[in-house]
């Protein structure tokens, strides 16, 4: 049975269109990175990043480096649209993108990681075999067909992130729309919808339809009868996303999602007039078939538990951050916080509280001085340093937090010395501060 289903030869048309697309929009996103001033913003202001825990090593490159960085990122996305060189080129552009996203995470966005786990699925499946440069120059790569498997795995990805990113938003906040209405209070400036943005019935549509929408759009797109209208309604969802939060390129990819929904031979008929259809009833199992299922299954496995993994840590995550990452909680929460750090000079005993603006960016102060890992990986950075002045001292932080407006609480605990504080990459660090609403 699983055979049949992840081997069956079926036609390669939305592949081979949401290839095409999917190399414009990498490429939008590293030259549009650039365009922006993202680059200069994120990775060559700032003296210091945040990287992901454990990936010390990858920094950002020297000096302007990283604009030419960025720029051989957006050729291979040129590269991937035209399938010139493709599988070299999506493997690199795979590399550089992931690579990127683990060096800084004050700019941490759910669309970057999602990006990552669709450019693995693209340098694995084989969507250079029509309309490339690749079959111009070797025409025996080309094919009218591809395993079944590539629309299971799509699909199956899909449907968990949309279904997370609903299961996530169904908590007291987002439920009495707190948190749209404190999203949308900075786009009250924005023409036209500014002031429509601010009204409470805008709000829980907001809210309500955020749920629906991520709930239901996989299941929709997938039955024939509301497929169309599902495809309706995420044009004007995405579109809204687009213009109201300014996520990149990540609404213009879930559109192109959509192509693996429709049938094969619509996409055909639509995108690839030239293309014979291919419908024979045939199943192929390649060599490395075992290997191959085994990764799938991994794969979807994984991606499926790693957003479960907050409710196995104490505290509440949206307060903790504690496996917060890699998990689909998308733009359920703002937070503000009050930060001080202060520095001891053991053998002195002298004191002073560090200037935060000498060593982070506004920015970098605002996302990672809230989080408890933003806070971790900083101290740990001011006690290398005093280390190599050859200074003995130790460090105490009081952070307080507010969380979608609400009361100021002390984060970390404030009699806690960092410098000897450690990081647990799988369960609750206890110099984080649980607090039990019921009894304050």
């Amino acid at each position: 049975m699983l055979r049949n289903i992840l081997y069956k030869r079926v036609d390669n048309s939305p592949l081979i269109v949401f290839r095409i697309l999917f190399g414009f929009l990498i490429a939008a996103e590293a030259w549009g990175a650039i365009a922006t001033g993202w680059i200069n913003t994120t990775l060559i202001e700032p003296k210091f990043t945040f990287n992901f825990i454990g990936f010390d090593f990858l920094q950002p490159l020297p000096g302007e480096w990283m604009y030419a960085y960025y720029a051989v990122m957006g050729l291979a996305g040129v590269f991937v649209m035209i399938g010139f060189k493709y599988r070299f080129n999506i493997i690199l552009y795979t590399l550089m993108w992931t690579g990127v996203y683990l060096i800084q995470k004050s700019s941490y966005n759910n669309h970057y990681y999602l990006l990552v786990l669709l450019l693995i699925f693209m340098a694995i499946v084989p969507a250079h075999t029509y309309k490339s440069v690749d079959v111009k120059l070797n025409p025996e790569l080309r094919k009218h067909y591809m395993p079944n498997w590539v629309i299971v795995f799509i699909i199956g990805m899909l449907w968990i992130v949309y279904t997370y990113a609903s299961i996530a938003k169904i908590y007291p906040d987002w439920l009495d729309a707190t948190v749209p209405k404190l999203l949308m209070q900075s786009k009250a400036h924005f023409y036209l919808v500014g002031d429509l943005l601010q009204q409470t019935w805008v709000h829980y549509i907001i809210a309500y339809f955020g749920i629906l929408f991520d709930l239901l759009i996989v299941p929709a797109l997938l039955w024939k009868n509301t497929r169309n209208i599902a495809f309706i309604i995420s044009i004007f969802f995405h579109l809204f996303n687009s213009f109201i939060f300014h996520i990149g390129i990540f609404p213009y990819m879930s559109l192109a999602f959509t192509l693996f929904f429709y049938p094969k031979e619509f996409i055909n008929r639509k995108f690839l007039r030239s293309k014979p259809f291919y419908n024979k009833a045939e199943i192929a199992e390649p060599r490395y078939h075992k290997i191959l299922t085994g990764f799938i299954i991994v794969f979807l496995l994984v991606q499926f538990l790693l957003p479960l993994r907050h409710w196995f840590i104490k505290g509440d995550v949206l307060w903790t951050e504690e496996a917060h990452r890699l998990s689909w909680r998308m733009m359920l929460r703002t937070k503000t916080s009050s930060t001080a750090i202060k520095i001891v000079n053991k053998s002195t005993g002298k004191s002073f509280y560090v200037n935060k603006d000498e060593y982070l960016t506004s920015k970098q102060q605002r996302s990672m001085l809230s989080k408890p890992d933003g806070i971790w990986q900083f101290t740990q950075r001011l006690a290398k340093e005093y280390k190599e002045k050859g200074e003995d001292v130790e460090i105490y932080v009081r952070s307080r937090v507010s969380v979608n407006g609400g009361p100021y609480k002390e984060l970390v605990d404030p009699e806690q010395d960092f410098v000897k504080a450690e990081w647990d990459y799988f369960f609750h660090n206890d110099w984080i501060l649980i607090h039990d609403d019921k009894n304050e």
